[in-house]
């Protein structure tokens, strides 16, 4: 091949055409080939992929999930001599003015489990709901309890559960990042932690790739006026280049990976575009995450994506929609954010049904901490709280319809089967059959594993 095929194209041109690409589907090429665990899965999953849906800056379990009729009864009162012992003393554990939600609770399904009003798209799946309202950790700081809540620690040093769940069982994919985030509705301080998809000691292709929903992965266009054959012949040169290189080098797995990446990326090319292109949808599945109305439209947007991504084999895919941090005014803070995202993450749960992918599917519902059954000041909001809050699993193997934990009577800490962020992520291995004791990584002479302060999976979770 003659470099004279290509004289019509400057360098920067030919950078500029979408190689970049290139990037991505390096990542996703290393974390399919070279460093996946030989064995795989280390006992037969329930799950083959997580969309792991993240409410940042801190759900209210009093008002969502976890009712407390006591708080009705005892609301402008401090919390009793009989439970005040129990509250942990971490900071913003005020002891002063309960306070009742402003919402009922209704029983739903078969389970006749109780869900506040404030989701009533979200309740009509109640019965395909592991609620666990048990969860509890000590950082009552966004920034480092979003890290807990992703990574399970405060310094954000560690790999992301993602990264973690990647590096176990690799890519299904080799025309999409195998892991990929996208961060919705970010406000205040609310900032995404960028630990939560990142690999930390993990080889950097472990991290997630971010993906703006709007506008899809980065550099992937094919540029106007360039063919497919065009870009073959480019990407041909450019194996003959590095061929050359590896000849006079020998053996080099890095290299070796490189090369087949651009191959990759042109595939890329192609499943990308295709994947954020919506146009195929019914018009009765636009409507029912509510794509073309407000306030749905844009968290809509990204659970479709999200089920579109599981069904073209993405591993992981993490929808972080923040806003949840309701100091002042609990009442329109958790009515909008409930506005936001009930419908969207009810039609995700039906449509993953309707296509046969809920039973491969694990759901993840979770914030980074939950909030105080007191009010904070005169404000009418609430305060963080990691001492006692609530998630939820769906899909992929779990058995519904149950509850899991329990919190004390006006819902300040867990005093039944407490689980810790480090279960929480164990319980998301094991549903991918993996075993977060036996998923190692050697850093600096130590076998690291994911629930580094320990943690057992949440087992009752799958029946």
């Amino acid at each position: 091949m003659r470099y004279s095929e290509f004289d019509s194209y400057s360098r920067r041109h030919f950078l500029a055409s979408g190689i970049g690409a290139g990037s991505v589907a390096l990542q996703s090429l290393l974390a399919s080939d070279s460093f996946t665990l030989p064995e795989g899965s280390h006992f037969s999953p329930s799950a083959k992929n997580v969309i792991f849906l993240f409410m940042s800056g801190g759900p209210s379990q009093v008002d969502t999930f976890d009712p407390k009729p006591d708080l009705a009864r005892l609301a402008g009162k401090d919390v009793p001599d009989s439970l005040a012992s129990q509250v942990p003393k971490i900071k913003r554990a005020g002891l002063k003015n309960l306070m009742a939600s402003p919402w009922k609770f209704s029983q739903y399904g078969e389970s006749g489990i109780p869900v506040s009003e404030l989701l009533p798209e979200t309740a009509r799946h109640v019965d395909d709901l592991c609620i666990i309202r048990s969860m509890q950790h000590r950082n009552p700081v966004h920034g480092p309890g979003e890290c807990v809540a992703l990574t399970g620690t405060g310094a954000g040093d560690r790999p992301s559960i993602g990264a973690w769940s990647l590096y176990g069982l690799g890519s299904e994919t080799e025309n999409l990042p195998a892991f990929v985030t996208m961060n919705l509705h970010t406000d205040g301080m609310q900032y995404p932690q960028a630990a939560g998809w990142g690999a930390g000691f993990l080889p950097p292709q472990f991290q997630g790739t971010v993906v703006d929903p709007s506008k899809g992965i980065r550099d992937v266009a094919m540029p106007a006026g360039l063919s497919e054959s065009t870009r073959r012949k480019q990407l041909g040169l450019l194996e003959s280049f590095n061929r050359r290189h590896l000849d006079s080098l020998g053996q080099h797995p890095e290299l070796e990976a490189r090369i087949r990446s651009y191959e990759m990326a042109f595939q890329l090319q192609t499943a990308a575009p295709d994947l954020f292109d919506l146009s195929s949808e019914s018009k009765h599945t636009i409507n029912s995450y509510g794509l073309e109305t407000s306030p749905t439209k844009q968290s809509g947007r990204g659970c479709l994506l999200a089920r579109r991504m599981v069904e073209r084999g993405v591993r992981f895919v993490q929808l972080r929609i923040g806003g949840w941090d309701a100091h002042g005014n609990i009442k329109g803070n958790h009515e909008r954010m409930c506005s936001i995202t009930d419908k969207p993450i009810a039609a995700l749960l039906a449509d993953l049904k309707q296509r046969g992918l809920f039973d491969s599917t694990l759901v993840v519902w979770a914030g980074e901490f939950g909030r105080t059954p007191t009010m904070e000041g005169r404000a009418n909001g609430r305060d963080h709280s990691p001492a006692g809050y609530t998630v939820w699993f769906a899909g992929g193997g779990v058995k519904g319809g149950q509850i899991i934990g329990q919190t004390d009577p006006i819902g300040y800490v867990a005093i039944d089967r407490p689980v810790s962020p480090h279960d929480f992520h164990a319980t998301i291995l094991h549903a991918l059959g993996l075993r977060a004791d036996k998923l190692t990584w050697n850093h600096h002479g130590r076998d690291e594993v994911p629930t580094v302060f320990g943690g057992e999976a949440v087992t009752e979770v799958f029946g």
